[in-house]
């Protein structure tokens, strides 16, 4: 197998920037529900949850790459991320039901199922990119974990603060997860390869779904921001 190849380093590259983009809502979780615990067990039920959760993803996503072989499958999948991708920008992101764990062991099970019900954005993404490569899946998703967990678990204040600071930084995510969403559509078998002969459809399909996903975010949070302007001078 080989892997180094420009395909397995873009595939690892967008892979990566999934996880990160989607890590701030995990970032948050594993800091509620360890909050209660003393500084010593904090770090334990961070690394343990973070441990169990990771191995629970992996699982999931591999799960998930193999279910993308049956019939529209693609297409399903590559919808649910166009809205997770236009949810990204749009997203409130409350955690009001995170209830911190009293013991060690509860947050750790606090850290793992907060994780794998709020991971399907993640899983779904994850998959979607390493799709299409199938000798180096396995690889691609088990590397891309690697690299971007221990940013998640100890650099994940700072990459929460980036966000907030650069707000360019998440429509460049919503624009990879929908470049993403857009490849896996085109992959659907029942299309017979439609998208793959016809390079210049291919192409303008995936720039006309980033474009309409991106800019549709950018609209809704421009209307958003409008109407609580609107709101807060009716107020004062």
């Amino acid at each position: 197998m080989d892997f180094f190849t420009a395909e397995f380093f873009t595939a690892l590259l967008t892979i990566v920037f999934i996880d990160l983009i989607l890590a701030g809502d995990n970032a948050i979780v594993i800091g509620l529900a360890a909050r209660k615990l003393p500084p010593q067990q904090q770090k334990q039920a961070v690394i343990w949850g973070t441990v169990g959760a990771v191995g629970i993803r992996v699982i999931a996503t591999l799960l998930v790459v193999q279910l993308l072989a049956v019939p529209w499958l693609n297409l399903a999948g590559g919808l649910l991320l166009l809205w997770i991708a236009y949810k990204l920008l749009i997203q409130d992101g409350a955690h009001d039901n995170i209830t911190a764990g009293n013991t060690l062991w509860q947050s750790i099970r606090t850290i793992i199922i907060a994780d794998a019900a709020m991971g399907i954005d993640n899983v779904i993404a994850v998959a979607g990119a390493a799709h299409g490569s199938p000798e180096h899946e396995m690889v691609l998703i088990v590397l891309g974990l690697l690299i971007s967990v221990p940013v998640v678990v100890w650099g994940s204040t700072l990459f929460i603060k980036l966000i907030n600071k650069f707000e360019w930084i998440v429509y460049v995510g919503s624009a990879v997860l929908a470049y993403t969403a857009a490849k896996m559509i085109t992959h659907e078998k029942k299309f017979g390869g439609y998208f793959e002969d016809n390079k210049l459809i291919y192409w303008g399909f995936i720039a006309v779904v980033v474009v309409l996903t991106v800019g549709g975010g950018y609209l809704m949070n421009k209307r958003k921001q409008a109407a609580s302007a609107q709101k807060s001078s009716q107020t004062h």
